[in-house]
């Protein structure tokens, strides 16, 4: 999944990459307002961390212009323990969540997972499909109550095909959300991601069906 950081403070910055990365986001930082409402503009993203005291446009701009562009992307507000009226704010703007700083990095680890799973659709952390279940929260996969040895790469990879399961995903899709900035992955790499994902999970009724020139879907095979 693809995250937005907006956050001035380099330190604080480099422990948010530092710790979504490591639970299998994609994440970008911008430090300034008007950097986070170009990229904004200009990208697709599954969740915004937004503080609201940037530098050349404050955060509650940039969510207003977000939400007048007709995005529902999740945004979580970082503010100051002592900003009430900015939170206020920031949740009658369209903010879906709000973290008061200082911040255990743990449970905003776990409010970035339920955003993105409701700002999806999937409420739940356990994702199924036939007999594979995927748990977000663990990042781990079963099928047939079976743990399935996956890399960080196929395990993200897994979780967006099935967040969309039954419908095209495009390997332009996959680039946007995998993938970060600066980060080259051409559509032959998804197509190897694809190949070696297939080889573990395709068992019995699931596969990855491939539509030439379009993208991929997982679907059920019926029995």
């Amino acid at each position: 999944m693809r995250v937005l950081i907006a956050e001035d403070d380099q330190v604080l910055a480099d422990g948010l990459l530092r710790s979504l990365r490591a639970a299998g986001f994609a994440a970008d930082h911008v430090a300034s307002g008007s950097e986070a409402d170009a990229a904004l503009s200009s990208h697709q993203f599954d969740l915004v961390i937004l503080d609201l005291g940037l530098p050349r446009l404050h955060g509650l701009e940039v969510l207003r212009r977000l939400r007048a562009r007709g995005s529902t992307v999740p945004v979580l507000i970082l503010t100051a323990a002592d900003s009430v009226e900015q939170r206020v704010k920031g949740l009658d703007l369209g903010a879906d969540d709000y973290m008061a700083k200082p911040f255990s990095l743990q449970e905003l680890e776990a409010r970035a997972r339920a955003l993105t799973r409701r700002g999806l659709g999937t409420a739940g952390a356990l994702l199924k499909h036939g007999p594979l279940s995927f748990d977000a929260s663990g990042r781990v996969c079963y099928i047939h109550e079976q743990l399935v040895d996956l890399s960080a790469r196929e395990i993200s990879l897994l979780e967006v095909l099935l967040q969309r399961a039954g419908r095209l995903v495009s390997k332009e899709q996959l680039v946007e959300r995998l993938c970060e900035w600066g980060e080259e992955v051409s559509n032959n790499a998804i197509e190897v991601y694809v190949h070696r994902l297939r080889k573990k999970i395709e068992q019995g009724p699931i596969r990855i069906a491939t539509v030439r020139g379009l993208g991929y879907c997982l679907e059920k095979i019926a029995g």
